[in-house]
């Protein structure tokens, strides 16, 4: 899956938004970012490299895998394939745009 198709599929599920209240980016290392913006109304769903009160780093595959349910993301972050930057109460809701 490419970062657009990534993009897109956040964008349908954040949808308006409102459910995080906060920004958090996915940064997929030298394959780009994916930023999504639930201050703003509607929610911004985006690739903008701009600070963000939570950043999760993590491998474009470790990412899909975490999406459709192969991998758990507790145990991805315990193995260090997951990284969690700033507010990690805005990581522990990632959930509901994740799936």
């Amino acid at each position: 899956m490419s970062l657009e198709q990534i993009t897109e599929q956040m964008r349908s599920r954040v949808g308006e938004g409102g459910t995080l209240n906060k920004s958090v980016k996915f940064d997929f290392g030298g394959d780009g970012v994916v930023r999504v913006d639930d201050t703003a109304k509607p929610a911004v769903v985006d690739n903008q490299d701009v600070p963000v009160d939570c950043t999760v780093k993590v491998t474009m595959a470790d990412f899909m895998d975490i999406a459709a349910g192969k991998q758990n993301p507790q145990m991805a972050f315990m193995m260090g394939k997951l990284k969690v930057e700033g507010d990690m109460s805005v990581a522990m809701q990632l959930g509901k745009i994740l799936g």
